[in-house]
């Protein structure tokens, strides 16, 4: 499963993780990605109901393999610019 937690406030940003992920902290080099509770954790969805959340959001900030994975498929991801911490794959998609 998928967590998807839409935070609203000046500009609506959508996280999107796989559920496995929360509460871990990944680093690489300079980078560490924490995958904390309170950004990522919010309704679990399948992937039928990500890819329409994913469809409809502007801004996202998207962790883990089956999630970039079906936002590379959605063409909403470019594989290219996909960041791989600690073996985690992370990436943001801003759209207006």
């Amino acid at each position: 499963m998928i967590f998807v937690k839409v935070h609203k406030g000046p500009t609506e940003i959508v996280a999107i993780c796989d559920k496995e992920l929360i509460g871990k902290i990944f680093s690489e080099g300079k980078y560490e990605l924490k995958v904390g509770e309170f950004f990522y954790k919010g309704k679990e969805v399948n992937e039928d109901e990500v890819k329409e959340i994913m469809m409809d959001a502007n801004n996202l900030n998207i962790v883990g393999e089956r999630s970039i994975n079906i936002a590379i498929k959605l063409g909403i991801v470019n594989e290219k610019n996909v960041l791989n911490i600690g073996g985690v794959k992370h990436a943001q998609s801003i759209t207006c």
